[in-house]
């Protein structure tokens, strides 16, 4: 089996293994709100590597390490999935293009991995994915120099990340606090240790790239990676009415190794699935039939197909060139355009009626991925692109959006909840000074303070404050802020521990569970305790967020 196939498979089976404990992860959310999503932001991230990786045309080492790195990097979702396609983007790129891939390889690229992860966070912390990263790397380091076997060293650096793991609510109070460790370091770690199954020879799961499924893979036999030389892909299963023999298998293999390359041999009892590329297809069919009667047999000219996809993508690449400048010629480019993040139709609403030219829809329950953001923008006709992600576990997606796009210049505000961007779009006044434009809205951020109420999941203590199951919480822009059994308690509570005698104006926008009556009884209780206040009520429609408040 060649070294690119043996890339994907392992990759696939860290993916599966990450998908089956997704919504453990998501429980792992320092938090105990509902839209704890980080194990379906790394998933969603591996997915879209998945997909990418699943539409190459050939499995070299170079195509496999591209596809993982530009598919995670697109598809990218969370502050841990961005996090994520950094670790995926510097170990793929320092083994794409080696000769030979090897353990001793896979412990360097490790190190990496880590530097490039780190270079994406510009405050990194201790007691997260990054310091989970770090560990490997650090043991990856010191392996490298082991006279211990070449599984026993990924072993070894696989158990020292799950020991730092464990480290983590000891490097972050708040993690102790609620009880859990770093969510998106246990989402590294169990795609590290699909990843390690499959290296080690065990039966694992791969994840499809077409799909949220998976596939069970039978004892893939590791062999070195070899230039291509052969002509014909040969594919056939040989069958018995009996068990194989035993060794059947490794006897197949040791005799398609002296014939041809990209070797695959799977099998159980009944069974021994075979793909070999080779210049001689007729004697594999002819070693075949020594131990069972075959099917499925299939040969494929693999000059004549490289031969007919490199007409088929020079024409591809005509036609997109051609109609690329018909339709530059008809553009014509705004100075400045809009791309925000909302869910619920009165937000989204309020947003296109304040001047977003594109909504993309997400949130807190669903974090859009890199590509979402690059495909909005594309869609925005301006020069200038200012991009309010209203959430701080999408700013980093947004950025890295921003880093990709070339052909206009993007600007990512970093709005961290929806009430940001409202506020920064209603102060918006036109002016040819990008600059001043920023400025402003960076402004109304810090002018506006914000709640948000939702409800707990679990038990919990956060920052000495107790928690209990279906309590009303309310956050704040710097965190926890209230909670209790009564929503109005807990919005009065969480108000008072942010009001000002200069505050005037509070916008509310009630969620899809609240009725206008309930908002209204809310207005009434901040009219009545804080003369000062005039309060007005509108309809957010957002889901798992009963209220948005805004204070100014």
């Amino acid at each position: 089996m060649d070294a690119g196939h043996r890339i994907k498979e392992a990759f696939l089976a860290g993916a599966a293994n990450l998908y089956k404990h997704k919504e453990y992860v998501n429980e792992l959310n320092v938090f105990p709100v509902p839209d704890g999503d980080t194990g379906t932001n790394m998933y969603m991230t591996l997915k879209a590597a998945c997909d990418a990786v699943g539409n190459i045309e050939s499995e070299s080492v170079e195509n496999v390490c591209k596809a993982i790195a530009s598919g995670s990097l697109r598809g990218a979702r969370g502050n841990s999935g961005v996090i994520m396609s950094q670790i995926l983007r510097g170990f793929t790129n320092y083994i794409k293009e080696a000769k030979k891939i090897d353990v001793t390889l896979l412990l360097a690229a490790t190190e990496k991995a880590k530097e490039t992860a780190y270079k994406a966070v510009i405050k990194p912390k201790e007691g997260t994915i990054l310091t989970v990263m770090n560990a490997l790397a650090t043991k990856a380091k010191e392996m490298s120099k082991s006279k211990v076997s070449d599984i026993e060293k990924l072993e070894q650096v696989v158990a020292y990340g799950d020991e730092m793991l464990e480290k983590t609510p000891d490097m972050l109070p708040i993690l102790k606090e609620a009880g859990v460790v770093d969510s998106g370091g246990q989402g590294l770690m169990y795609f590290a240790h699909g990843a390690l199954s499959y290296l080690k020879g065990e039966d694992v799961e791969l994840l499809e790239g077409d799909g949220d499924g998976i596939k069970h893979n039978i004892n893939l036999k590791i062999e070195e990676d070899q230039d291509i030389k052969f002509g014909y892909c040969t594919e056939c299963i040989i069958n018995t009415s009996s068990k194989f023999k035993e060794g059947a298998t490794e006897e197949i293999i040791e005799y398609l190794e002296g014939i041809g390359d990209s070797l695959v041999v799977v099998g159980d009892d009944e069974y021994i699935k075979i793909h070999v590329h080779t210049n001689h297809p007729g004697k594999v069919f002819e070693k075949g039939l020594e131990y069972g009667f075959l099917t499925n047999l299939k040969v494929d000219n693999l000059k004549l197909e490289h031969q007919e996809k490199v007409i088929k993508d020079a024409e591809k690449k005509a036609k997109e060139f051609a109609k690329g400048k018909e339709g530059t010629a008809q553009k014509n480019l705004e100075e400045i355009g809009f791309v925000a993040v909302s869910s619920g139709e009165g937000l989204t609403a309020l947003f296109k009626d304040l001047g977003v030219d594109k909504i993309i829809t997400g949130g807190q329950t669903m974090n859009p991925s890199t590509e979402d953001f690059i495909n909005a923008i594309n869609e925005v006709p301006a020069k200038n692109v200012f991009v309010f992600p209203n959430n701080s576990n999408i700013i980093m997606a947004a950025k890295q959006a921003e880093s990709i796009v070339k052909d206009k210049k993007v600007h990512v505000i970093n709005t961290k909840n929806v009430l940001q961007g409202i506020n920064s779009m209603i102060y918006f006044t036109d002016d040819k000074d990008i600059q001043k434009i920023k400025d402003k809205f960076n402004e109304s951020i810090a002018n506006v303070k914000t709640l948000q109420i939702t409800y707990s999941i679990r038990d919990t203590m956060i920052e000495d404050i107790k928690i209990k199951e279906n309590d009303y919480i309310t956050l704040g822009d710097k965190g926890l802020l209230y909670t209790n059994r009564d929503v109005l308690k807990s919005i009065v509570g969480a108000y008072e521990k942010i009001k000002d005698d200069k505050d005037s104006i509070v916008t509310i926008y009630y969620g899809s569970d609240v009725t206008e009556a309930d908002a209204m009884k809310v207005k009434e209780e901040l009219e009545s305790r804080y003369k000062n206040l005039e309060v007005t009520v509108y309809q957010g429609g957002q889901p798992v967020y009963y209220y948005y408040i805004s204070v100014e």
